[in-house]
């Protein structure tokens, strides 16, 4: 699908992965509607991306339906939207792992059938969902986070068998560990040398290649971090305990320490 011209909804648009995907489609020709929790970051994206601005918080019972009545019709959906829960499942609240789950799974659930239906109605459209590498293979501290982006990619994998055929393609985007914006950014964590990083201008042009080229999955992270993943689904005894060699729970517990408060 061609963006230029499209109605596209960005969720989860002030962040920093957010402000990126929106510039880069907007650079594209494509019509934004805007959506996150922070007005004095939303509203002057919005303006200086000529798009429309709906505030909403996707993890009240209220966000994804009120978002929706004031959405109107769009072509794309970035389920950009999401929340770090990082640190040990046992640290947290049944409260907090409500709000993961729903800012995380339901929230891009929701918002993907309700924007679908019209869409295969019309016989054109897309969705996108940005999960993580976190989707892929799991870590210390990373058991919320990655049930909900597991969970994330699981959907979107049936959701595109679903519509097979009817015009409206499925993409999903996994970022690894992304430096100059996001979770990790936010968190001031440094990485060891060997953990390869990417940008967020590479998750945006990965989000453009998805819908453009109707592609299933892309991943965007240095390539031992991309097989590392992929080999953890055929082999994870001997990768995770690679992973732990590696440093990965000390990464983990700092990750959580720095952003518990945002459970």
């Amino acid at each position: 699908m061609n963006v230029h011209g499209r109605r596209v909804l960005v969720t989860g648009a002030t962040g920093g992965l957010g402000q990126a995907i929106a510039r880069a489609l907007r650079g594209r020709g494509a019509r934004l509607v805007l959506t996150g929790r922070r007005v004095d970051v939303l509203e002057p994206l919005a303006t200086e991306l000529a798009a429309k601005a709906i505030v909403a918080d996707l993890g009240t019972p209220d966000g994804v339906a009120g978002l929706v009545e004031q959405l109107g019709e769009v072509d794309v959906l970035v389920a950009n939207a999401g929340l770090p829960a990082s640190g040990p499942v046992l640290e947290y609240t049944p409260e907090q792992l409500g709000r993961a789950l729903d800012v995380n799974l339901r929230a891009p659930m929701l918002l993907a059938r309700a924007v679908a239906e019209p869409m295969v109605a019309r016989g054109t459209g897309h969705l996108v969902f940005v999960s993580s590498l976190s989707g892929k293979a799991a870590s210390p501290g990373s058991g919320v986070y990655s049930a909900t982006k597991f969970g994330l990619r699981g959907f979107a994998l049936g959701l595109r068998e679903d519509l097979i055929g009817t015009g409206v393609g499925v993409s999903t985007v996994f970022p690894g560990f992304i430096v100059g914006a996001g979770m990790l950014d936010d968190a001031g964590v440094q990485l060891p040398f060997y953990a390869g990083t990417r940008r967020p201008e590479h998750v945006a042009r990965a989000v453009l290649r998805a819908i453009e080229g109707e592609r299933a999955e892309i991943d965007v992270a240095a390539a031992p971090i991309r097989v590392g993943a992929a080999l953890a689904g055929l082999a994870p005894r001997p990768v995770y305990a690679v992973q732990r060699a590696l440093g990965a729970r000390s990464i983990g517990e700092r990750l959580g320490t720095a952003q518990r408060h945002k459970r």
